[in-house]
């Protein structure tokens, strides 16, 4: 029996383990979902989770919601492919909760209800900024989506063995990409539509452990292998790049210095600080980030709930630094690149490489491998969900019963367009997906906060802090940061022109940058400050309101 499972090891025992573990957590998880959406009566339970939540538990959830594929692929392989330069995502996504805790949690856990809409809407004219804002977030939505679903696509050709030229069950790597994207979707759908906020935010408890737990075992065996001394595992990690010590130096990747082309090299450097910009401010307009602030019963709780979440944010980037560049030594750059073009599987290539080292063999690699893929799987599934309630929560909650109906509408069936709307929005970012395979996945991310720093920030720091803002501001400041945003997005090198674009065959590229946010999120800002000066409508009163409720918690729901 031994020697069978050490003959099939390499092939069909790391399959078995992968599927079987897989199938485990499903089926835990959707027995979860099962139980909560026992526990689901009314709308608050649905989008809300009844407000049950305690500040570790939401803390948790959090780290769960926000620890995504773009964190525990995208960057372990950024740092894996570009050394120092990768590291830049883990800085910025970790200071971006800063700009959250400080500006924005306390303040809309007392002064909304279910969405990022009932803080905007509460002192202006409901209908055009609840449709403003619904737009918003499933836009932002989407393009976090799609981050997720390309993780999934790239995780399970390497599970299943499957490299370019090599097939399983009769699909080749490209055609399994495409099944896993559309086999994830219809499980957050799933997810969503049966549990509801309850369910996901279980659903996430347990993914943040496990993927903690996940990161922390490999970040020790990775130290292990070098006798814990860092600048041994840095020293082999240059050294098996290929890039030598430009690998542990800043300009690999961002603001490259191009000799003689001051020109290219100015759009580099800005780049890079586009990217920055958008990566710090891009948190506190995250839509599924902003409707977990409303799942706790005090604003106490909400601070609480922020301040566990960068206490478990940032020590697990701190562990991405291991899982990195521990790929970068272990793994090496070309293998890296020959399994996914743009490195979204370095992390779980590292897990099957210390299972070799550290537990024996082919048969070792497979073990750790289908553990740590797993756990990659269980993080994309939480995300997915908690994106998809956010943006069907939006579309049911803003636009349907609000903009529709008129508020003329029970709660019962708003919450039933809530779960229609989820399976659209699924349908819509399967589809989608499809063509994004070749992006790295916390680039991805990236753009996702750019697009909600441009969008979503500027109207709810306007609305909560300037007396003057209205409706006009509002709606000029959404529209007007999201599509400059998505314009700017639609012709830079990510859409086209490029070899790693989306659609590499064509080229309708003009803007150099590859982040919007530089440009796009002062236009936001810009727009909001427009569209209020130019409109007489003004309510002093309203916003002193809003300013107790802020502040105080009078009122909340």
């Amino acid at each position: 029996m031994n020697t069978v499972l050490a003959v099939e090891a390499g092939g069909g025992t790391a399959r078995n383990l992968t599927i079987t573990l897989f199938l485990v957590f499903v089926a835990v998880t959707l027995a979860i979902t099962i139980w909560a959406s026992r526990q689901t009566k009314t709308a608050t339970d649905f989008y809300a989770g009844g407000r049950s939540f305690s500040g570790f538990q939401n803390g948790m959830a959090i780290g769960g919601d926000y620890m995504s594929a773009a964190s525990f692929l995208g960057i372990a392989g950024i740092i894996a492919l570009y050394g120092y330069d990768g590291f830049l995502y883990s800085i910025g996504f970790l200071v971006a909760w800063l700009v959250a805790l400080l500006l924005v949690a306390e303040l809309l856990r007392n002064s909304g209800r279910y969405t990022m809409a009932d803080v905007l809407a509460f002192r202006m004219r409901q209908r055009p900024v609840r449709t403003a804002a619904a737009v918003s977030t499933i836009t932002v939505s989407i393009f976090y989506l799609l981050a997720q679903m390309v993780g999934a696509g790239a995780l399970v050709a390497l599970l299943l063995g499957i490299k370019p030229g090599t097939t399983f069950l009769g699909m080749d790597a490209d055609t399994a990409k495409v099944a896993t994207i559309i086999m994830v979707g219809a499980l957050m759908i799933i997810y969503v539509t049966v549990g509801g906020m309850k369910g996901t935010t279980y659903v996430q408890i347990v993914k943040a452990f496990l993927l903690m737990t996940g990161a922390l075992v490999m970040t020790v065996l990775v130290l292990a292998k070098y006798n814990f001394n860092l600048s041994a595992l840095l020293g082999d990690a240059a050294a098996t790049s290929g890039k030598g010590s430009a690998f542990l130096e800043p300009g690999l990747r961002y603001g490259v210095e191009v000799a003689g082309n001051s020109t290219q090299t100015f759009y580099n450097k800005m780049d890079l600080l586009s990217l920055g910009i958008a990566l710090v401010l891009g948190t506190a307009g995250l839509p599924h980030i902003l409707i977990r602030f409303y799942t706790v019963p005090t604003a106490k709780a909400a601070r609480k709930s922020v301040l566990w979440a960068i206490g478990i944010i940032g020590t697990f980037y701190l562990l991405t630094l291991a899982l990195g560049f521990g790929a970068a030594a272990l793994v090496g750059g070309k293998e890296i690149v020959a399994q996914d073009k743009a490195g979204n599987t370095a992390a779980p290539q590292l897990a099957e490489e210390l299972g070799k080292t550290f537990l024996g063999g082919d048969l070792g690699g497979a073990t750790l491998l289908a553990i740590i893929a797993a756990v990659a799987f269980a993080t994309i599934l939480a995300v997915v969900a908690g994106l998809t309630l956010a943006s069907s929560s939006s579309l049911a909650h803003d636009f349907y019963a609000n903009v529709v109906k008129k508020g003329q509408t029970s709660e019962r069936q708003e919450v039933r367009v809530a779960r229609i709307s989820a399976l659209v929005i699924g349908a819509v970012s399967i589809a989608l997906s499809i063509y994004a395979q070749s992006l790295n996945v916390a680039f991805l991310v990236a753009l996702a906060f750019a697009v909600a720093a441009s969008g979503n920030l500027p109207a709810i720091l306007y609305s909560l802090f300037w007396k003057r803002f209205n409706t006009s501001g509002a709606v000029w400041a959404i529209y007007g940061g999201l599509v400059s945003a998505v314009f700017l997005v639609f012709f830079s090198p990510v859409v086209s022109g490029a070899p790693t674009s989306m659609f590499p065959d064509h080229d309708w590229q003009w803007f150099p940058l590859s982040n919007p946010g530089l440009l796009s999120i002062p236009f936001g800002f810009l727009c909001g400050w427009l569209g209020t000066v130019i409109s007489k409508e003004h309510d002093e009163d309203k916003y002193a309101e809003l300013e107790v409720r802020a502040l105080t918690g009078a009122g909340a729901h």
